[in-house]
């Protein structure tokens, strides 16, 4: 059953990455918006619908992270061979970062840990991957709606706690809250081209969430 649900929360990412967006790509194009725009909603889009909502269902799909791993690989490779052959796939990807990999690497490596480290419980995982996949997206459209480039405006970090904080506070009580808080500040900074926020949001509020459950136990 397991490798049943892999299958088809894979082609439900598949679907919105292929097919969803390439549409609403043209879509926005037609209406007006730079390609610049076009993508980078495309790009948080794929945050909130793949990223986002596959991470809420594995804790009541998967009792292993088997089959999640091997999912997690082939999206992996699928999402970096485009850049190392220069084909990319245009309507959400961009020659200069490859940071959508860095989405699914971290999204794998945290899910991982968090069933390792807490005996197949998923949730210090999810909450996580959960403040890349809203809170980041939320992020993405604020700053997207207002600049036509790539930004790091802080106007993007504050619609980004009014999620993440909340959402923490919620499962994990004020050690989620505070690691939610700590994420939207984090957001804001990055290290090109190899570190990004893909990275330090799920990475950085994984460990407050260990560290203060720890605390508290």
């Amino acid at each position: 059953m397991e490798a049943f649900y892999a299958t088809i929360l894979f082609l439900w990412v598949a679907f919105i990455v292929y097919f969803v967006t390439r549409k609403l790509y043209d879509a926005m194009r037609r209406c007006g918006l730079s390609h610049v725009k076009a993508v980078y909603y495309n790009r948080k889009i794929i945050h909130i619908v793949a990223g986002g909502l596959v991470a809420l269902l594995v804790p009541f799909l998967f009792e292993t992270p088997y089959m999640v791993l091997v999912m997690v690989a082939i999206l992996a490779i699928l999402t970096y061979l485009p850049h190392r052959i220069g084909k990319l796939m245009y309507w959400f990807q961009t020659s200069d970062n490859m940071y959508e990999v860095h989405f699914i690497i971290s999204w794998g490596i945290v899910m991982t840990l968090s069933w390792l480290f807490f005996n197949g419980n998923w949730w210090y995982g999810v909450v996580p991957v959960a403040f890349m996949a809203f809170g980041d997206g939320v992020t993405g459209i604020v700053r997207n709606a207002i600049y036509n480039r790539r930004t790091k405006a802080w106007i993007g970090n504050l619609a980004m706690a009014l999620v993440t904080v909340p959402l923490g506070y919620a499962i994990f009580g004020y050690i989620g809250g505070l690691a939610g808080l700590v994420a939207s500040i984090i957001e804001h900074y990055e290290i090109k081209p190899f570190i990004d926020d893909n990275l330090t949001v799920p990475l950085t509020s994984f460990l407050i969430i260990i560290l203060g459950s720890s605390m508290l136990t």
